[in-house]
């Protein structure tokens, strides 16, 4: 974060900078924490910072000295009317196709534009010279009544390329060129004819030319209105397809970005395949120490993890979430965290379940902690006190020093005077 906060001013010092955050009511977390630490950083610098959000984002600082809230409201009737102009290309068009618009789209630009496009491809008018004429009655339900219902009444018109739109949406709001071929298996020139189709009706952007070339929907709306297209059961083999084709033909993302591959084979229904890589990315998070990334991954892991069968790999495969969630929570919570000592409840429940796991010490320890913190002076021990065994893998001088500490702490948590420890035949300790 300070790196970024550097480079902004080494910007800032050599000339005006003008940074722009849009749909910040969308923002990731770690997003948002470099976005507030830049509010606070810009009073002192040649910086204009424009962020645009919905109403139902609530900032930190909006009260800032250095901040000023503008509140956009919806056009009004003129504005609406000179947008459908605008949109029309200065061409008039019949009045009682202006006031349908104008009146359906409630003042909202994004409406008044996708609606007028609509109507524009419907096949409802003819083009003259300067205007767009009706070729009979305006049908009563011939514009659309809602932003959902308009965008799939274009996709509809665009039924020839409507396959490349739908992978597109099951890819991602952009799309590389090179992943879209190869999902698709459609040859090379219907392939561009498609998407230039598509880039043609304004619904898609176009960066760079194939094979480089990324494309992206012009807003979410459009790539949820492409992707509520398919069937439950293509939209399961799309998502498998796209997330096999990432894994044989980029490789490096495994590491990179496994949440991508997460929730490709969660939207494919794979929970198995799923469960794996929720937990590499909210480790890879973790380990980044953007924890609420990590909490968000790891719960979406712990979710899937329900729907596998019980046994105790199912057991084994949760405790490992419980166990990198519970600090995450500490570390964004504080340790009076509620929700991190149901955690660390849960996994020493898990621990007890499997009956040698090597967290258990530490489980116990992080539970005790919270717990002491808390002022709650329940048991840190579940039902099976016997089972304190470390595992030969934690063993030595080391390793046993270790454990004996954590136990202790966790003995003096539960109200034990003196937690007993012995030599172990196997040369480690049995507490």
């Amino acid at each position: 974060m300070e790196s970024l906060i550097r480079q902004l001013e080494g910007l800032a010092r050599q000339q005006p900078v003008v940074m722009i955050f849009e749909d910040a009511h969308w923002i990731d977390p770690t997003s948002r924490e470099l976005l507030d630490l830049t509010v606070e950083r810009v009073p002192g610098l040649p910086v204009l910072l424009i962020v645009t959000f919905r109403p139902e984002f609530r900032p930190p600082w909006s009260g800032e000295p250095q901040v000023s809230m503008v509140a956009l409201n919806r056009l009004d009737r003129s504005g609406r009317t000179a947008l459908v102009a605008q949109i029309a290309g200065g061409k008039a068009l019949p009045n009682e196709v202006v006031a349908q618009i104008v009146e359906r789209a409630d003042g909202v630009p994004l409406f008044v534009e996708e609606l007028t496009k609509s109507v524009l491809e419907s096949g409802l008018l003819h083009e003259t010279a300067d205007r767009y004429v009706l070729d009979g009655a305006l049908p009563p339900f011939a514009i659309p009544t809602s932003l959902h219902d308009s965008l799939m009444a274009r996709l509809d018109r665009l039924a020839s390329v409507r396959l490349v739109a739908q992978i597109g949406a099951a890819i991602g709001r952009e799309f590389p060129y090179e992943l879209l071929r190869v999902v698709s298996g459609l040859p090379e020139g219907e392939l561009q004819g498609a998407l230039a189709r598509l880039v043609g009706s304004g619904l898609v952007f176009q960066r760079g030319v194939p094979p480089n070339a990324v494309y992206a929907f012009k807003h979410a709306l459009v790539q949820d209105a492409a992707h509520g297209t398919l069937l439950r059961s293509s939209r399961q083999q799309l998502h498998a397809e796209i997330a096999e084709t990432l894994e044989t033909h980029s490789p490096e993302l495994i590491d990179t970005q496994p949440e991508l591959f997460a929730q490709h084979y969660a939207e494919a229904g794979l929970s198995d395949k799923a469960v794996s890589y929720w937990l590499r990315a909210g480790r890879n998070a973790a380990a980044s120490s953007a924890n609420r990334e990590a909490i968000a991954h790891l719960r979406r892991g712990i979710e899937a993890v329900t729907s596998l069968p019980d046994g105790s790999e199912k057991d084994r495969v949760e405790l490992d979430f419980q166990h990198a969630l519970g600090p995450c929570l500490i570390a964004t919570q504080g340790p009076v965290s509620a929700a991190a000592g149901e955690t660390f409840a849960r996994a020493r429940e898990l621990c007890e379940r499997l009956g040698d796991a090597p967290e258990y010490l530490q489980v116990l320890h992080w539970l005790g902690t919270v717990r002491a913190v808390r002022g709650e002076l329940r048991p840190v021990f579940g039902r099976n006190r016997g089972n304190r065994r470390p595992r030969r893998s934690a063993r030595g001088p080391a390793g046993t020093a270790q454990l004996a500490a954590r136990f202790g702490i966790a003995a003096a948590h539960d109200g034990a005077s003196r937690p007993s420890a012995r030599p172990d035949r196997e040369g480690g300790c049995c507490l």
